[in-house]
């Protein structure tokens, strides 16, 4: 008899409140620490260790050693889209939780959540990409339209070039403001890095905040908002 997979196990384990609060914290791709992680998670450090540990066994996060410190991230891409697809289920079915404000004014406007852009900028330029028409939306899905790819060139994102089906395209990710959407996915990803290969913005040392020059931002706003 063949094995199969046991989902109630990996469910169990983003199923607690802590450990699932962790994991969310750590979709801003920076490494954390355990004391950090207790504080997100509203629990003491000890317990954070305890949590940490299971997620860690699990293979759902990894650790890393610097000096006395212990960083911790998650383990791979297919955590990163198991937990987007966990927060976008959340968010449709009105599963919701009152979040503590986003730390800074810095951070609300504009950070990393792992590997595309999150906060204000990123989620007026996905409402005006989807009132331009430039993606179909679906319960559970989304799709770039032939006008999306059209826009996307204009700016200068050859979207088919990475449209290799080993990743979804485009998807949609829980922001942290209640009952808001960023664009995640194959193509998030992309226009992050367009927006830093361009200067329009740099990661700072804390790896969460995206600082956008005033001309970055202008730039920005011009290409992907109603302005």
């Amino acid at each position: 008899m063949k094995d199969t997979p046991d989902i109630a196990q990996v469910a169990s384990l983003i199923g607690d409140r802590a450990r699932a609060d962790m994991l969310m914290a750590l979709m801003a791709d920076r490494a954390l620490t355990a004391t950090e992680l207790s504080s997100v998670a509203g629990v003491t450090r000890q317990t954070a260790s305890t949590h940490l540990s299971r997620l860690v066994e699990a293979g759902l996060v990894v650790m890393s050693q610097q000096g006395r410190q212990r960083f911790f991230r998650l383990a791979a891409d297919d955590v990163v889209e198991l937990v987007e697809r966990l927060m976008a289920v959340a968010f449709r079915i009105g599963a919701t939780q009152v979040r503590k404000p986003v730390g800074t004014p810095a951070l609300a406007k504009a950070r990393l959540c792992y590997d595309h852009m999150a906060g204000d900028l990123a989620v007026s330029a996905f409402d005006a990409m989807l009132m331009r028409g430039w993606f179909s939306a679906r319960p559970g899905m989304l799709e770039l339209t032939p006008t999306g790819r059209l826009g996307l060139e204009g700016i200068g994102i050859m979207a088919e070039n990475h449209d290799t089906g080993r990743r979804p395209l485009c998807r949609m990710c829980a922001d942290w403001g209640e009952g808001r959407q960023h664009l995640s996915g194959a193509l998030g990803a992309i226009i992050l890095d367009h927006v830093l290969t361009e200067g329009w913005a740099e990661v700072d040392a804390e790896r969460r905040v995206l600082r956008f020059s005033d001309d970055g931002e202008d730039a920005f706003r011009a290409s992907f908002l109603l302005e």
